[in-house]
């Protein structure tokens, strides 16, 4: 029985220590997990200049780094986009739809906003889509509608304006509040139309004419504030009488 228990011992241990067997032995084939890059090293070693070592070694992958760095100035503008060039975060250019190139990272970034998007802002009166209910209820605000007419009437004018980003540059950088800047052209523009026009060709055939009228100023008034805004239309939702004086 003692021969029988030396025997188990024996291949106790031959089985742990023995050639191949042993992932803690001496005699294993482990891998290398001191440098896990080394293979990599050694390839790439290949293709530089001395092999990698002193100064040729040193300039070629110097020389590599730049090239990446630089090819990361490439950059695609959608077609519906416009490209916003940031030189140290000030605004430098507009770049068209296309391929484009900027200094790298971190000398310049770019911005590519939607410059296609039609918005839309309402004066005289809030929509559902203004106020978020779903009643259906247009919500009249006078202080915005109620104008004076050429000949000394009241008008109630409801009216919608369309626009669109025209300079993306501009449009970010000059102007800080867009739609409010679009909102206080537009009535100051319709003011001035309303109070050379009579009150009749308001309220039938001349509103057509009032519209284009409205929305040249509307465009003088952006492109003196180099707003980079683009005015579409002008639509004139209802005009009336005031309330009041209606019957």
């Amino acid at each position: 029985s003692l021969k029988m228990k030396q025997k188990l011992i024996n291949e106790n241990n031959n089985g742990w220590n023995g050639n191949n067997q042993n992932p803690w032995g001496q005699n294993n084939n482990r891998q290398n997990f001191e440098n896990p890059f080394d293979g990599l090293q050694k390839f790439i070693s290949k293709f530089l200049p001395g092999g990698g070592k002193g100064w040729k070694g040193l300039f070629a992958v110097l020389l590599i780094l730049f090239g990446l760095w630089s090819l990361s100035g490439i950059y695609r503008v959608n077609a519906d986009e416009q490209g916003v060039v940031l030189r140290f975060g000030k605004f430098v250019k507009t770049t068209q739809p296309g391929l484009n190139y900027h200094i790298p990272f971190p000398v310049e970034t770019v911005l590519t906003p939607k410059v296609t998007k039609v918005n839309r802002i309402d004066i005289g009166f809030r929509s559902e889509r203004d106020t978020g209910f779903t009643s259906g209820v247009v919500a009249d605000v006078p202080e915005e509608s109620l104008m004076l007419t050429g000949d000394e009437n009241i008008v109630n004018i409801d009216f919608s304006v369309f626009w669109v980003i025209k300079d993306a540059g501009n449009f970010l950088f000059k102007i800080q509040d867009p739609e409010g800047t679009v909102k206080a052209a537009a009535e100051t523009a319709m003011r001035e139309v309303i109070a050379r026009s009579d009150i009749q060709p308001i309220l039938t055939e001349g509103r057509s004419q009032i519209e284009i009228d409205a929305s040249e100023i509307i465009q003088e008034i952006l492109d003196e504030y180099q707003s980079g805004i683009q005015i579409t239309q002008v639509q004139t939702q209802k005009a009336d009488p005031p309330d009041q004086v209606i019957d």
